[in-house]
């Protein structure tokens, strides 16, 4: 089913397509290819945030509220990189960085649509130079229903070498409360990286052992927030990226509170845990104010400036002429342990 949501100021018409099986009912937009709803239909519980038409999507501050992201999801270092002996430059949009694709990245353009029963594709041309970024790139973003949630396939596809590092920037959170401090957190990983003052990841993979970033045994996300840890201090709490070892469908987050338990799998290196630190206090769905912490995010993606170091991170390159997917899976239940 698809109704129209509203149209940008380019006169460009803007769909809301809902698909839905026993267990879950999912809406996607064409805009940013973003996820609007998210909902656990034995509990009647939507576990996402959002906004109720398309100019709260359109008027966001940064916050990249259920969008796709790309070409690059997270921070590119001084929006510079090089790729095949040629320099390029991205603009600088986030304390002297490039973040999430630039000034519009994909969370920003309206894409094409199809819809069946099970899913909905959406698909772009994104030229070659858009935003700085080399090679015309075919993306096509895959929403599928699964039996207890969803699915996102992502696939680019270029005719010169560049970039595609996809993530979805959804904001999870199980109870509808104002924070979601108190949902318990469950990540399989012994690594983290470590941030700088303006949000970048450096070059450095650090031991969970004993800091405030080891949810090996599950804990509130809020337990340690309020640490003096040097990297919780910097980045006003959790905005760090998590390696998950191995390849690919894994596990690499579990998140339970108010009787559900949502589930993240991806076969990306790792996933970006953000706990929401700069929510602005938006207006959203249904009338809910959505204050800092109020969702958390968790990006499956590439390690951050991964093409800017020379270290073993996996380089989220496509070649010209060969195709790129990743794949990241939402499972939302009822928690049997609560």
């Amino acid at each position: 089913m698809k109704k129209l949501f509203g149209t940008t100021a380019k006169g460009e018409e803007v769909y809301l397509h809902i698909i839905e099986n026993d267990a879950v009912r999912i809406g996607v937009l064409d805009y940013g290819a973003t996820l609007v709803l998210f909902e656990h239909k034995g509990t009647g519980t939507d576990a996402v945030l959002g906004y109720d038409d398309l100019a709260g999507y359109v008027n966001q501050q940064g916050s990249c509220i259920g969008a796709s992201i790309g070409r690059t999801a997270n921070r590119t270092g001084k929006g510079v990189f090089s790729l095949n002996g040629k320099t390029y430059h991205l603009a600088i949009n986030n304390n002297g960085n490039s973040l999430h694709g630039g000034l519009e990245g994909f969370d920003k353009k309206v894409f094409t649509a199809e819809e069946t029963e099970q899913e909905v594709v959406f698909r772009r041309l994104s030229p070659d130079m858009e935003e700085g970024y080399p090679g015309n790139l075919q993306v096509e973003i895959r929403y599928t229903l699964l039996p207890d949630g969803f699915e996102i396939t992502a696939t680019g596809k270029t005719d010169q070498d560049t970039l595609f590092a996809y993530t979805n920037h959804s904001y999870f959170n199980l109870t509808g409360k104002d924070s979601v401090l108190d949902h318990v957190i469950e990540i399989p990983s012994e690594r983290y990286g470590l941030s700088d003052e303006n949000g970048m990841m450096k070059d450095q993979l650090a031991d969970v052992s004993g800091t405030p970033f080891d949810f090996r045994t599950p804990k509130p996300l809020g337990k340690d927030i309020v640490s003096d840890h040097e990297q919780i201090v910097v980045a006003n709490g959790y905005d760090h990226y998590y390696d998950i070892e191995g390849t690919g469908m894994r596990c690499m987050a579990v998140c339970r509170a108010g009787g559900l338990e949502l589930t993240m799998e991806s076969d990306f290196p790792g996933f970006h845990l953000y706990s929401g630190n700069f929510l602005y206090g938006d207006t959203g769905k249904k009338g809910h104010v959505y204050p800092p912490r109020s969702g958390v995010c968790f990006e499956a993606e590439y390690y951050p400036n991964a093409i800017n170091y020379d270290s073993s991170f996996t380089k989220p390159i496509v070649k010209a002429g060969t195709v790129m997917t990743n794949h990241i899976r939402f499972h939302l239940n009822e928690n049997r342990e609560h």
